[in-house]
């Protein structure tokens, strides 16, 4: 696929532009581990495409909690802010990916369930803040990945349109929401398990393990 014959390229950042997937599985882990249980099966996909303050208010019904959603939410924060700033990676060639895309014209956004306080430091660090011109979140729209409404406003934010902006997500239900706004799809495949990649495979335009291989085609 040629991608800069889009006008604009959005990108989701867990799991797409950078591997966070066991930085969150071990917040989990921990936050239950303080109240004395095990991670519930299925939590993790319950929550990853939630907003912090939506994933807290899930968290606090599912386990009958006392605390509050804003005390719930400052927890995960201050446990992700140290990782965000200073160790999570990239998925391999994403940087490089994105200053190609860049250099060719290619508007870049973002569209994460994440807040500036995360985005911003793991960006700046890869060296790739400067290259964005739209940001939208999960929180501002009022739903999850599963509907369009972040894409949406990421374009608005770019000045493009479906038409002509292609989505990268790494969970079946950011490519579902991208799909059903009208947006071309590709799927980072870099962390899925395997029923993931059979409906990544399926419903996405294009999928890739890594940017290296989007770069060397």
């Amino acid at each position: 696929m040629d991608f800069t014959r889009f006008k604009a390229a959005v990108f989701d950042l867990d799991g797409t532009l950078i591997r966070s997937k066991g930085v969150w599985s071990e917040i989990d882990r921990l936050f239950f581990k303080k109240r004395g249980m095990e991670v519930p099966e299925g939590y993790y996909e319950a929550v990853s495409t939630k907003d912090f303050r939506a994933a807290a208010i899930y968290t606090k019904d599912l386990l009958r909690l006392d605390d509050s959603i804003e005390s719930i939410m400052q927890e995960w924060h201050d446990m992700a802010v140290y990782e965000y700033t200073h160790i999570i990676g990239e998925v391999d060639g994403a940087a490089d990916f994105l200053r190609y895309l860049s250099d060719n014209g290619v508007k870049l956004g973002l569209a994460t369930a994440n807040s500036a306080a995360l985005y911003e430091p793991v960006l700046k660090r890869l060296g790739v803040l400067s290259l964005f011109e739209g940001f939208a979140t999960t929180e501002e729209v009022g739903r999850g990945k599963g509907f369009p409404d972040v894409y949406e406003l990421a374009c608005k934010r770019l000045g493009t349109t479906s038409d002509d902006t292609i989505v990268f997500e790494d969970l079946p239900e950011g490519i579902r929401g991208a799909k059903m706004g009208g947006f071309a799809s590709a799927a980072c495949m870099d962390e899925l398990s395997g029923s993931e990649k059979a409906i990544m495979q399926e419903e996405a335009d294009i999928c890739f393990e890594n940017y290296r291989e989007l770069l060397a085609k």
